[in-house]
């Protein structure tokens, strides 16, 4: 993995590495490598973390979009903004080469002809009164202070838990060892928020992936059955 600073440097970086360029479709095909990567990470302190957080979190809802699309049809303006965080940030990047390749060649300094006429004839300097005083500059300092908008205080947003996906896997697990079937819609019935949901979904394509369960759909947009391929054996 190339060094990077932030969660947006590893992200440009993921992306980098399968090819791509930057869109929905490669965003939700990295995103279990981004949050590989964080889990394996043990140096990364809180505060940094939480940016990272706030990234993976995004990155589940741009792949879970991809999944299930007809679900979540007011959250594309939030994936459109990290799509154009990223593209700033990589121009960014790439500006900073430039101006390394320039430090590296010692041009510094651009010089051009000083003419001072022409400067003076374009230019509106400040010339004070002569009977200007410190007091009467106190007043009109105090008076630009006290017509200035007080700036707004922003709500303060606290980090809240949410489930993991392998705490759903385990639920999952469990409840198919009580019944010999489940029904996706009344798993995530109790869903408290529209992340868990997710979660939800994300944890039963694990267990799909392990070949831990059988999943069948009869039609478009029907309900998802649940089946243990141990029972069903």
């Amino acid at each position: 993995m190339e060094q990077f600073e932030g969660p947006l440097g590893l992200l440009l970086s993921l992306i980098e590495k399968e090819e791509m360029d930057i869109t929905q479709v490669s965003l939700a095909k990295v995103a279990d490598q981004y949050i590989d990567f964080i889990k394996s990470r043990e140096n990364i302190n809180p505060d940094e973390m939480a940016d990272f957080l706030v990234v993976a979190a995004k990155l589940l809802l741009i792949k879970s979009k991809a999944l299930l699309p007809f679900l979540y049809p007011e959250e594309e303006k939030e994936i459109e903004e990290l799509e154009e965080q990223l593209r700033m940030y990589k121009e960014f990047l790439e500006a900073a080469k430039k101006i390394e390749k320039i430090i590296g060649k010692k041009k510094f300094m651009f010089p051009r002809e000083f003419n001072r006429k022409a400067i003076l004839a374009n230019v509106n300097l400040f010339s004070p009164p002569k009977n200007l005083t410190k007091e009467a500059m106190l007043i009109i300092i105090n008076d630009i202070i006290n017509h200035l908008s007080v700036p707004l205080k922003l709500d303060e947003e606290k980090m809240e838990y949410k489930i993991s996906i392998e705490e759903k896997i385990l639920f999952i697990q469990k409840s198919l060892i009580e019944r010999i079937k489940l029904n996706f819609s009344n798993m995530i019935k109790g869903a408290k928020s529209k992340t868990e949901a997710i979660v939800s979904f994300l944890a039963l394509l694990e267990l799909l992936k392990q070949q831990e369960i059988f999943a069948e759909q009869d039609e478009l947009f029907h309900d998802i059955l649940i089946t243990s391929i141990t029972k069903n054996n």
